[in-house]
């Protein structure tokens, strides 16, 4: 049996998690000097229902230690893995890969780390690569490489409102307008995200998030993220017009987290896709 692990910032809905047989290890978010355990001591709810219509409390995540990560590992070796693939958040946005590495040591099993170079719901179509290539016959080893390989070709476009969270967080400095009346778009792959765009109204936004999802041509997975309530609205219409796109062949929905909310802030909306063949 090969195990798979992956981090709670990859924003795997609980669906995927269980249809894809992944164990998930919890990012560490503090609010107001309180720290949760994501998934499990905070809710993507919990968190929105804290910021909403109130002040902006002190926000910070981190990465679980290598101890956590190597008791997920061993409860997988005790179930019976022979070998476990561990896909996570990019390495230039966290820690977690290198807390992976460590606790990858402390097994008895071979573990194959794959730094996923994203963040969100494209670590998630790093790992259900992996899963794939396991359920085609691939050996750990392979799998790894498969989810590796994919990275590149992830994409991601989407809204920020919550413009004091992403000033905050640090991530978005270089993309982020000064100041505007309109709403913009960010796309792009991995963390080299532009501004694609601008508008004041839903169904433009919608054109702006929606283009590049499908403007290579080829068949593509996606996944959609809903964030605070505010965003549900334009989120299902986002999901409309994808599922609608004769190149889309999967559409799944995630939750935007709070590892992932404490960085972009309410009002946010988009999502990820990848080629749906390797």
């Amino acid at each position: 049996m090969i195990g798979l692990v992956t981090d709670s910032a990859s924003q795997i809905p609980p669906e995927l998690e269980e249809r894809l047989g992944v164990h998930v290890v919890p990012v560490v978010v503090t609010i107001d000097g309180t720290s949760y355990r994501e998934g499990l001591d905070l809710t993507a709810d919990d968190f929105w229902a804290r910021i909403d219509g109130g002040e902006l409390p002190a926000i910070a995540t981190s990465q679980p230690s290598p101890g956590e990560i190597a008791a997920v590992y061993e409860a997988l070796v005790a179930d019976g893995a022979t070998a476990i693939v561990s896909v996570h958040v990019g390495a230039d946005v966290s820690g977690t890969v290198n807390a992976a590495t460590v606790a990858s040591e402390l097994v008895e099993v071979p573990v194959h780390v794959v730094d996923s170079g994203t963040a969100s719901f494209g670590v998630t179509a790093c790992l259900w690569r992996a899963a794939d290539s396991i359920a085609a016959g691939s050996t750990p080893a392979q799998a790894a490489h498969a989810a590796a390989a994919i990275a590149p070709a992830i994409g991601t476009s989407f809204i920020l409102q919550g413009l004091e969270f992403a000033r905050a967080g640090g991530r978005f400095d270089q993309t982020l307008p000064g100041d505007a009346d309109d709403v913009v778009v960010l796309a792009g792959y991995g963390t080299a995200l532009e501004i694609v765009g601008s508008a004041r109204n839903a169904d433009a936004l919608c054109d702006l998030i929606v283009a590049p999802f499908t403007a290579e041509g080829r068949p593509v997975r996606v996944g959609v993220g809903l964030a605070d309530d505010s965003t549900l609205e334009l989120t299902e219409m986002i999901e409309h017009r994808l599922r609608a796109h004769e190149l889309v062949t999967e559409l799944v929905r995630y939750r935007v987290g709070p590892s992932i909310a404490a960085h972009t802030g309410p009002g946010t909306a988009g999502g990820f896709w990848w080629p749906a063949n390797p």
